[in-house]
C-alpha cells in the first residue's frame, strides 16, 4: 500500500504562526517591563497604543511590498513555495528568477513578501493578546468591582471586534496572492488595513480618556458636522486612491495641474470602474484602455482637490475656535504632505519614496481623524470656556 498524503500541509502555517509568536514576543515584553507594578488597565492601553503603532507601521511596509512589486514575490500561501521562508525555496525561487529576471518572483521580492507576512502574523498575535487580556479584565471587574483599576476602560467586545477584522483582513491577504493580484482585493485588502488603523485608534484613545480622567471635547453641531464630512472625504478619497495604485494608473497622468495637455483628457469611465476584473483586463478579456486608465487617475485628482479643501477648513476652524489643537496640526501637516507626494509620484515617475509617504499620509490621516472624532463629542451650547477646556484635556492624551 502507498502511503497517504495529506490533503493540505499545515506545516508552513504552524512555522509561520510560531514565528508571529516570537515576533510578538518582543512588544510584549516591553509593555510588561514598562508597565511593571502599574494597573492591568495602564497595561492593557500600553499595549493597545503600541499595537497601533506597529500596524501602522505594517500598512507602510504593505505599501512598500505592493510598490515594489513584491506582491506575488510567493506565488502560494501562506509560505513560499510550501515552505516558512523564501530559504528553503531557493531552488524554486532561483528557477523562476533565472526564466524571468525582472518577473514578479525573486529572492528580494520573496524576502520581502514574506516580511510581511511575519509582521502582519505577529500583529494578529498582539490583537489575540488585547482580546484576551481585555476579557480578562471584564471578569476580574465583575468579581472584584471593589478592586482599583479592575474595572476596563472599554467593551471587551471592541478588541473581539478587532480581532475578527484582522482574521478577515488576513483573508483578504491570501486571496491578494491567489487571485493573481486582482484589482478589488488588493484595494480592500488596503481599505482593511487602514480600518484595522481606525479600530485600534477608537480603543487608544477611549482606555487613555478613562485612565486619565479625561472627557470628550464639547464641538459646536456645525464643526462636528464638518469633522465628520472630512472624515467621510478622505475615506472615499482613500478608496479611489488605492484604486489608483492597484490599477498602476499613477503615470496616466504625468504633468499638473493639466493631464496629457488638456484639463479634461479623454477618459472611459465605465472601463475605469469597472471593479470585478482581473489586473489590466477588462471582463470580457480584452485589455483596459489607456483612456480607462486616465479616468481612474483623474477622478482621484479631481477628488483631491475637494478633499484638501475640507482638510484646511476643518484645520482653520478647530485652531480657530482652540480646540483640538493638536489634531488641526497635524491634519494641515499631513494634508501638506499628501499633496507634495501626490505632486511628486506624478511629475517624478512615480519614486517610491513618494509613493510610500502617499499611503502612508493617507494612513496617518485616518488615525487622526478617528482620533479627533473619539475626542469629542456634538453640542449645541458649547461656550467659548468648554472647548478650551477640552484642548487642554486632549492635549494631556496626546502627551
Amino acid at each position: 500500500m502507498t502511503d497517504m498524503q495529506p490533503l493540505y500541509d499545515l506545516a508552513p502555517a504552524l512555522e509561520l504562526m510560531a514565528l508571529g509568536i516570537v515576533i510578538a514576543l518582543g512588544p510584549l515584553a516591553w509593555v510588561w517591563w514598562r508597565g511593571r507594578g502599574g494597573t492591568p488597565v495602564r497595561r492593557l492601553q500600553a499595549l493597545t497604543v503600541l499595537t497601533l503603532f506597529l500596524t501602522f507601521d505594517l500598512v507602510l511596509f504593505g505599501a512598500f511590498t505592493r510598490l515594489t512589486d513584491s506582491g506575488l514575490g510567493c506565488p502560494d500561501w501562506p509560505g513560499c513555495y510550501g515552505n516558512a521562508s523564501p530559504v528553503g525555496a531557493r531552488a524554486e525561487i532561483s528557477a523562476a528568477q533565472e526564466a524571468m529576471p525582472t518577473g514578479p518572483v525573486t529572492h528580494g521580492k520573496a524576502w520581502v513578501e514574506m516580511i510581511h507576512r511575519y509582521l502582519a502574523t505577529g500583529v494578529g498575535v498582539l490583537i489575540i493578546a488585547l482580546t484576551v487580556g481585555a476579557w480578562r479584565q471584564r471578569r476580574a471587574a465583575a468579581q472584584l468591582p471593589q478592586l482599583a483599576g479592575a474595572a476596563p476602560a472599554l467593551s471587551p467586545w471592541w478588541p473581539t471586534a478587532t480581532l475578527v477584522w484582522v482574521c478577515l483582513q488576513g483573508a483578504f491577504g491570501a486571496l491578494t496572492v491567489t487571485m493573481k493580484l486582482f484589482p478589488a482585493i488588493v484595494t480592500l485588502h488596503l481599505i482593511g488595513g487602514l480600518v484595522l488603523l481606525a479600530l485600534l485608534c477608537v480603543q487608544a484613545v477611549r482606555q487613555t480618556q478613562m485612565t486619565r480622567g479625561v472627557v470628550p471635547v464639547a464641538l459646536p453641531c456645525g464643526l462636528r458636522w464638518l469633522l465628520g464630512v472630512t472624515a467621510a472625504l478622505v475615506a472615499l478619497q482613500v478608496v479611489l486612491g488605492g484604486w489608483v495604485s492597484t490599477n498602476y494608473a499613477v503615470l496616466a497622468c504625468t504633468t499638473f495641474p493639466q493631464c496629457q495637455g488638456s484639463w479634461w483628457p479623454d477618459m472611459a469611465f465605465a472601463e475605469g470602474f469597472q471593479v470585478w476584473r482581473a489586473l489590466g483586463l477588462l471582463q470580457d478579456g480584452s485589455h483596459i484602455s489607456f483612456a480607462g486608465l486616465t479616468a481612474i487617475h483623474y477622478v482621484h485628482r479631481l477628488a483631491a482637490y475637494l478633499v484638501l479643501a475640507a482638510l484646511a477648513l476643518l484645520a482653520w476652524r478647530l485652531r480657530r475656535a482652540g480646540v483640538l489643537r493638536d489634531p488641526a496640526r497635524w491634519l494641515a501637516g499631513l494634508a501638506l504632505l499628501q499633496f507634495v507626494t501626490g505632486l511628486s509620484n506624478v511629475v517624478l515617475d512615480w519614486p517610491l519614496v513618494a509613493a510610500v509617504l502617499h499611503t502612508g499620509g493617507a494612513a496617518a490621516l485616518v488615525v487622526v481623524l478617528t482620533w479627533a472624532l473619539m475626542a469629542s463629542r456634538a453640542t449645541a451650547g458649547a461656550t467659548a470656556s468648554q472647548p478650551r477646556a477640552g484642548a487642554d484635556s486632549v492635549k494631556r492624551v496626546s502627551a
